[in-house]
């Protein structure tokens, strides 16, 4: 007597299974985003002691996907200040900085100062947060890809929040590990 597998798992509704699909793509379009640019910065020469200017270089040919879905290409943000943030929803320190964030952005922006949020983060976490919780500046998924993108930016011990300020001519000019303070923003906001 043969008998048929029976499996007690509901049919997939075609609306979830298409939702699995977009999650399962954006992680591995964030991941293929993130090791690109870290083998651009590997083939450029790029190592933990890599100098700070040349560290860079491999952010601008980057391109992100919005929580609104638009695209960002990090190439828009060149040729002026630029601060970037490595967040996420699930890190408190990392939600507790965003206001002094946006404060340093609305304050700066006539400035020329830019900033940049990418969370290191699930898409629909990040949306339903934003929903709740809106900010003035830019945010960027990166996705675990993200994680990466901070190593070869100097996060060697993968930690959250993670801050890093380009100058003007690209070259990173402060990295903060760790939650910011409104000290730590005043000081680099200054002129050179």
């Amino acid at each position: 007597m043969t008998s048929e597998p029976s499996s007690s798992a509901a049919p997939e509704a075609p609306a979830e299974a298409g939702r699995r699909r977009l999650l399962y793509g954006a992680v591995a379009a964030a991941a293929a985003i993130g090791g690109g640019g870290l083998a651009l910065w590997r083939r450029s020469g790029g190592s933990a002691a890599a100098s700070r200017g040349n560290v860079a270089d491999a952010l601008w040919p980057l391109s992100f996907e919005t929580p609104t879905g638009a695209t960002l290409a990090m190439a828009s943000l060149r040729s002026r200040p630029l601060l970037i943030n490595f967040w996420a929803t699930w890190c408190p320190p990392c939600v507790e900085e965003l206001p002094l964030l946006d404060r340093f952005y609305r304050e700066n922006s006539a400035r020329s100062w830019q900033v940049l949020g990418l969370a290191i983060d699930q898409p629909s976490a990040v949306r339903a947060f934003l929903a709740h919780t809106p900010v003035s500046f830019p945010i960027a998924l990166a996705g675990l890809g993200g994680t990466e993108l901070g190593k070869s930016l100097g996060n060697e011990s993968d930690g959250l929040p993670f801050t890093v300020v380009l100058g003007a001519d690209g070259k990173v000019a402060q990295r903060r590990m760790g939650r910011l303070s409104a000290s730590d923003l005043a000081a680099w906001a200054l002129p050179p």
